[in-house]
């Protein structure tokens, strides 16, 4: 039985398989005396945080270890896919702890949408999911923007307790941390990794200048986020990089626009509207008539209608019906981690259609 090497940093047992799973590194550094994996690497040279994904089981057992703990909790949320990065239950852990919310990626959105009206909005949705945010903070992690402003927030809140910044998968949380690190320190190595308690993850711990730390978590798998039926090279053109471009659809009742092959909108019974779309603007999307919109999709999803591409279509989840009547003006119609359409004029019948167990529901209009 070959015996297993655990990294020194961390303590994961090392894998020379697999780059993006937990405990990898070279094999060409099994040969050193120490051996640390490629995470532990980065982090210790370029003090930079990368993504591992956790069991729902790990997360759990994290949760509790906050739950028990006098510290002030950071929860990261995309705002471009504010319910498919929303932690469910989280309220239930976070004990006497305050939270602090923080919507990432503002900078995706268009410039007419006024900040305040997200803040608000957001939380209301916080409200409504069982959490009351002891305030909420809208940042761009990728373009450093507001970063400083969180950390005075943080500093304020934390009345000397430790910090945990918890988040999903794909939310930009390490990209957020590195910022933090930016900020903060200015010199090398000045994170430290330790356990958490029950689980064989390490924690990341940042020193704060009174002797606690700033502790970022793992990222969480949120089982219904659209990021996961599509694979890394699609996820690159539903994820926008820059800010989204509305487009605009004057549509008849009994027409249907497809967004590649992960979503479809039928304007089922109406008045002629006009529908914006905000979606990532590398996503193709054709409009058809309702009447052949089935067997467009059966013939040519995966070719014509991409992403998913050919090989995903497999197993690539069917798409749920869901359909909404539109009783207010100005509501915005969200696919959840892809986009939404708003919708001016109401007294519509719509239906949508996204992949088993990805949301899709109404809200008044961000914009």
């Amino acid at each position: 039985m070959t015996e297993r090497i655990h990294c020194i940093g961390c303590g994961v047992v090392i894998q020379t398989e697999n780059k993006n799973e937990l405990g990898y590194a070279p094999s060409s550094s099994l040969e050193k005396e120490e051996v640390i994996c490629q995470r532990c690497f980065r982090l210790k040279h370029y003090n930079e945080v990368q993504d591992v994904s956790l069991t729902d089981d790990d997360f759990l057992k994290i949760l509790n270890e906050i739950g028990k703990s006098d510290s002030l909790i950071v929860k990261l949320v995309d705002i471009f896919d504010f319910n498919g990065s929303w932690l469910p239950g989280l309220h239930r852990f976070t004990g006497k702890n305050k939270v602090l919310l923080i919507g990432n990626k503002v900078d995706l959105l268009p410039k007419s949408v006024k900040q305040q009206k997200v803040i608000n909005w957001m939380k209301k949705e916080a409200k409504d999911l069982g959490l009351r945010p002891e305030d909420v903070y809208l940042v761009s992690a990728e373009k450093g923007k507001n970063v400083k402003e969180v950390l005075d927030a943080i500093e304020y809140h934390r009345h000397g307790k430790n910090v945990y910044v918890v988040g999903c998968t794909n939310v930009g949380k390490s990209t957020f941390i590195n910022r933090i690190l930016k900020e903060v320190s200015g010199e090398e190595n000045v994170i430290t990794t330790s356990h958490f308690p029950g689980t064989t993850l390490d924690i990341i711990e940042i020193p704060l200048s009174d002797g606690k730390f700033l502790v970022d978590t793992p990222g969480i798998i949120n089982h219904h986020q659209m990021a996961h039926f599509v694979d890394k090279k699609d996820l690159k053109v539903i994820t926008p990089k820059k800010e989204i471009k509305a487009r605009i659809f004057q549509l008849n009742d009994k027409q249907t626009l497809f967004f590649g092959g992960l979503a479809r909108f039928d304007f089922v019974k109406g008045e002629r509207n006009s529908f914006v779309c905000y979606f990532s603007n590398e996503i193709t999307i054709h409009r058809t008539k309702l009447e052949n919109a089935d067997e467009l999709y059966n013939k040519h999803a995966g070719e014509l209608l991409t992403p998913p591409n050919r090989e995903q279509m497999d197993d690539f989840p069917e798409l749920v019906r869901h359909d909404f009547s539109i009783k207010e003006p100005k509501t915005d119609i969200v696919f959840s981690g892809l986009g939404w359409i708003t919708v001016n004029e109401p007294n519509i019948q719509v239906a949508v259609y996204v992949p088993k167990g990805v949301h899709a529901m109404l809200r008044k209009s961000l914009i």
